[in-house]
């Protein structure tokens, strides 16, 4: 039996969102974070470090090291793309912007992909809308780009999307590979040659950043949907598309055959405990990281529920289920899981836009009240910190700043004042016109939900920017660090992490060394929590306690000082 499509949707409904209003707020949304920010602890910094050492030719472009340590993630081509921009990038440009150039296009080629591939699996027949008696639904094309409008409102309202997205990370280069892929096997049954290089891209992408059983696991389910497909738009294409299953399973062969030659299997999978505590963590991550978009999927699987149920394929849910399910497994199986969960984004945000022609008026007005009450108040609370800061009133807050983050100096941009001023108008405009105008538009449920978020993640890379670098990066530990050295000529390390062996080199301009290696190094720094595994070979009698230095903000980020008193 064939059930009818939970879609009702007249022409009237899927009028279009301003070309120009969408463009300047994916702008709005790409550009914070990517300029004016220093790189942060962790993963950031250490990729900028791998960036460098290869930039300057000082470790091999195949097998990448910083002070003889490994990246953590086994990809490739992260490290060659943020490499070859410092290359690229003019002397003026500051070398960790310079590297985040490429990865910031990677952001904007991920949304473009999330676009066209919700846009071709709305053009799915089993996706279209009920046909009227006396005509007035919507025309193809234009549902379409409305749900695909949605699609992308919906990606950039969840919101683990905004901090990962702008790191120069492996995560971003296999977020954009994925979202590659996912156009690619969205659109193939339309269109030949740009879906095949984007699915090769992907896959290639996606083996070269760290995640190739990702990539074999999406392109063989891809092939298998792809392979399963029964569209009967266009019953010539038969052959076209037995023939691209082909071509696929070939490619994700051949992405094996890489990955094998290359040496790129490098299994990390852990299963988490029968504990209550790990697995109640993983289900906070999930309800957080994907909001807004996981209520509109499992609404959407709803709605949805007899396309589903009648064992016949509907492509347009069955190929990001597929996608899903591949990134929430391995969010399950693996220590990165919010790094893994990034993957899935793409796809829930089609499975949300989805949701939209079914959204009963009661759902989208709780949908649009939470939102507004939501993001107004983190807009308000922004401000007030902001403007404490600034005065020192209100005090409570201003002393909050102080309590987690002594030593911090606040400082006024009005540049930046500027640009959080005028997105918290646009902010107050966008609710005006949400409950005027356009009261009809598939798309309008996720338009404050969307805009929420960049207002949010606009608001703390302006107002917020230099607490957060205070925070976040290594610059205050270095500061201190070179302070008390005076620039030393060499200094030999001992369990520093791969973050603060590039902090060092970059910001203090140190000469590193490891411990084991005979020198003359006036001066020793130890990684704090390594103190208790200090190899017999370092001696400590030889050297002279200088202080312990902490980060600011993040007490368990610290080093040991040390300088020599007596020959090697």
């Amino acid at each position: 039996m064939n059930h009818p499509t939970p879609a009702i949707v007249a022409q009237g409904a899927v009028r279009r969102l301003p070309r120009v209003a969408l463009l300047l707020f994916c702008v709005a949304y790409v550009l914070p974070g990517l300029l004016g920010r220093e790189p942060w602890k962790g993963a950031d910094m250490a990729a900028f470090g791998y960036m460098v050492e290869l930039a300057r030719g000082s470790t091999d472009w195949l097998a990448p090291q910083l002070m003889g340590l490994p990246p953590e993630v086994d990809g490739l081509l992260p490290y060659w793309l943020g490499a070859w921009a410092l290359q690229l990038a003019p002397a003026w440009f500051a070398p960790d912007f310079a590297a985040r150039i490429p990865f910031g296009l990677l952001l904007v080629l991920t949304m473009l992909a999330t676009w066209w591939g919700t846009y071709y699996l709305a053009l799915s027949p089993k996706a279209q809308p009920v046909a009227f008696a006396f005509g007035g639904e919507a025309l193809p094309p234009d549902y379409a780009r409305a749900m695909a409008d949605g699609g992308l409102l919906a990606l950039i309202a969840c919101l683990g999307l905004a901090q990962l997205s702008h790191e120069t990370t492996p995560a971003l280069v296999q977020l954009c590979s994925s979202a590659l892929l996912f156009y690619a096997f969205s659109a193939l049954p339309f269109r030949t040659m740009v879906p095949a290089l984007c699915g090769l891209a992907g896959l290639v992408g996606l083996t070269l950043s760290g995640a190739p059983s990702m990539a074999i696991l999406l392109g063989a389910g891809g092939a298998l949907v792809h392979g399963l497909d029964r569209a009967r738009h266009a019953r010539q294409k038969g052959l076209h598309i037995g023939r691209w299953v082909i071509g696929i399973a070939v490619l994700t062969l051949l992405v094996a055959v890489l990955t094998t030659v290359m040496d790129l299997w490098h299994w990390r999978i852990e299963i988490p405990p029968l504990q209550w505590l790990p697995w109640r963590n993983l289900g906070r991550l999930l309800l957080w990281f994907t909001w807004p978009a996981w209520p509109l999927v499992l609404w959407t699987l709803w709605r949805w529920r007899h396309q589903i149920a009648s064992g016949e394929l509907s492509r347009h849910l069955a190929l990001p289920l597929w996608f899903v399910a591949v990134a929430v497994g391995t969010t399950l199986v693996t220590t990165s899981s919010d790094r893994s969960l990034l993957l899935a984004l793409p796809a829930m945000a089609a499975l949300a836009a989805f949701a939209l022609p079914t959204l009963e008026r009661s759902v989208a007005a709780l949908i649009d009240w939470f939102t507004l009450l939501f993001f107004t108040g983190c807009a308000i609370i922004i401000w007030v910190v902001w403007i404490a800061m600034q005065t020192g009133v209100p005090a409570q807050p201003a002393a909050n700043v102080m309590r987690l983050a002594p030593g911090f100096e606040a400082s006024f941009s009005f540049p930046l004042f500027l640009l959080a001023a005028l997105a918290t108008l646009a902010w107050g405009w966008l609710v005006k016109w949400r409950v005027g105008r356009h009261r009809a538009a598939i798309w309008k449920s996720l338009v404050l939900p969307a805009g929420g978020a960049a207002l949010s993640w606009l608001l703390l890379m302006t107002l917020w920017l230099p607490l957060l670098d205070y925070a976040r990066s290594y610059v205050p530990l270095v500061r201190q660090v070179t302070t008390i050295m005076q620039h030393p000529a060499c200094v030999q390390t001992y369990g520093l992490s791969r973050g603060q062996v590039a902090a060092l080199r970059f910001y203090g301009e140190l000469e590193l060394t490891t411990s084991d290696k005979p020198g003359s190094c006036d001066w020793l720094i130890v990684n704090g929590e390594q103190i208790d595994r200090l190899p017999p070979s370092l001696n400590l009698r030889r050297w002279d306690y200088r202080g312990r230095v902490e980060h600011p903000v993040d007490r368990d980020v610290n080093v040991l000082l040390y300088k020599r008193i007596l020959a090697p």
